[in-house]
Order: structure tokens, then C-alpha cells, then sequence
């Protein structure tokens, strides 16, 4: 545990705020647009539950103060459970991105702790339109109704939509979820990562230019990225170097000097985290 008491200020240790733990390549859906190829094929990967753990200590011994639990959808890693208690006990705060569609009624006392968040995909208004692109009929009706059961019982919850079809019912999507009480609410294009990607190595023109400002990703396999989204161009190791000898390694600052400038979007501090809700590309997609 040399190199984690080392000052965080030489290294970008200091400035993250969010460690993305995509504990599984598993889930119920297969959006037309995944960002991880994850299916009900998918599996949980090489990363074992004591791995996360070690990780989760790490990342807890660096002082980043949230880590994300993501998949495909986390809650079908049976230790999801333990992770987020294990965060919690160490004074990290959590966010749960789920697809919510199965939340098991046991679950929901361990979502509502201190300190845990929600987020989740929503893509319209049709119920429809939105099971095409998830490719999985009452996604959408059960989906909803997890939304409007986590607001009832007071989690916090934040929703991204991603632009994938034309003609897609973006706007009127923010206008149901909105309705339901979702107040923060982002937007995106599709970026083709993933299933959506047209070439077998992803375009890094396809990020948003903030892969490495303030976040790293871990993958089902222990590659350490700059984001989910940059999967594609990893660092490092978690199963073969700890966290902080990966984190500002020369690696490292190789995968973010490939990133491209941020276009500047005009954002407002009180603009929810999105410039245009209906008609522009999010600030920070966190999704």
C-alpha cells in the first residue's frame, strides 16, 4: 500500500470524483446502443467479488469519494449488494446506475441508505418505441414504475436520455419523466462505442472530451479507463497494479492526451448538468 500514501496532488487521484465499477457485462436488456455489449449472454467477468472489494478499500484509501456501480446491469452481480455496503462503511457515497428493470422488494431498504443514488436510461415517452430500442417488451411500463417507487420513497434519482433514432421522442421523454418528479435530467447523442460503434477500434472524435476530468472506470476484466465510454484505449491493470500505480502513470496521461479538446456548450451552474435538454448533447454524460 506504498504508492496509495503517496500525495494524491502528483497524480489526478485528487481531482476524481467518481470511480465507475462496471461489475458485469450482464443484463436483462440489449439496447441497440450499448455502450459494453452487455446482453443476458454477458457474463460477470474476471474481476471476483474480493477484487471489487480491494478496490473499493483502494479507492476509499485515495479519497475519491463515490464510486458507481454499472453494468450492463449491476444488481445481477450477486455481491452488488455487499459492495455498496462496503462503500457506504467507508464513508463513500454511491450511485446505482440500473436499468431498473427488476428491483427485488428487499433491495429497496439498502437503495434508500444515506448516501446511495440512483440513475437509469429512459428513451420515451412510447412505451413502444422505448422496448425497441431495449429490445426487451414491458421494459418501459416496468422501468416506470421502479422510477416513480424510488421517488416515492425519497431516493434520489437522475435520468439520462440518449438520442438514438430519428424522429425518437426525446423531448416529450424528458417531458414524462419530468412529470414523474425526475428533476435532473440529461441528454445525449448515441456514440458508436460499443454495439453502436461502425469500426472495430471507436473514434476517440466519438468521447466527450472529459474522459479522465474528474472520473476512471474499471472494467468487468480490471482495465482501468479514463471512462466507460473509452474502454477501447486502457491504461492498466487493477488485477495486476493497484489503483494509485495505475491512476497519473505514464499510461495513464498517454490515454488522456488522446482525448479531444470539450467543445465549451455554454452550460449554467443551474442548468441541471444539460445546456438544451431537448435539442443538445449533455455536459457530462455520466451514462
Amino acid at each position: 500500500m506504498t504508492a496509495i500514501a503517496d500525495s494524491p496532488t502528483r497524480s489526478p487521484v485528487g481531482l476524481l470524483t467518481t470511480l465507475e465499477l462496471e461489475i458485469t457485462g450482464g443484463c436483462q436488456l440489449k439496447c441497440t446502443h450499448c455502450l459494453s455489449n452487455s446482453s443476458p449472454q454477458s457474463t460477470h467477468g474476471t474481476m471476483t467479488a474480493d477484487d471489487w472489494r480491494t478496490l473499493i478499500t483502494d479507492a476509499a484509501a485515495l479519497d475519491i469519494p463515490q464510486v458507481q456501480l454499472i453494468g450492463g446491469e449491476p444488481t445481477l452481480n450477486p455481491a452488488w449488494t455487499d459492495l455498496v455496503s462496503l462503500a457506504l462503511s467507508l464513508g463513500r457515497k454511491v450511485e446505482v446506475y440500473s436499468n431498473l428493470f427488476h428491483i427485488r422488494p428487499h433491495w429497496w431498504s439498502l437503495l434508500s441508505r444515506e448516501g446511495v443514488t440512483l440513475a437509469t436510461s429512459w428513451y420515451s415517452d412510447d412505451p413502444d418505441e422505448h422496448d425497441a430500442i431495449t429490445t426487451r417488451t414491458g421494459s418501459y411500463l416496468r422501468t416506470r414504475a421502479n422510477i416513480q417507487e424510488a421517488l416515492r420513497r425519497g431516493i434520489p434519482l437522475r435520468a439520462g436520455i440518449v438520442h438514438i433514432n430519428e424522429g425518437q421522442r426525446v423531448t416529450e421523454a424528458r417531458a414524462e419523466l419530468l412529470s414523474l418528479g425526475v428533476t435532473q435530467i440529461n441528454t445525449d447523442r448515441v456514440r458508436a462505442v460499443g454495439r453502436a460503434a461502425t469500426e472495430e477500434t471507436p473514434d476517440v472524435a466519438e468521447l466527450c472530451g472529459r474522459c479522465g476530468h474528474g472520473r476512471a472506470a474499471v472494467l468487468p476484466d480490471g482495465s482501468l479507463a479514463l471512462c466507460v465510454l473509452s474502454r477501447f484505449m486502457p491504461c492498466g491493470n487493477v488485477k495486476d497494479k493497484r489503483l494509485a500505480d495505475i491512476l497519473g502513470s505514464p499510461e495513464w496521461w498517454a490515454a488522456v492526451e488522446r482525448i479531444p479538446a470539450r467543445p465549451h456548450m455554454g452550460c449554467t451552474p443551474d442548468d441541471s448538468s444539460d445546456c438544451d435538454p431537448a435539442n443538445t448533447t449533455a455536459c457530462d454524460p455520466a451514462y
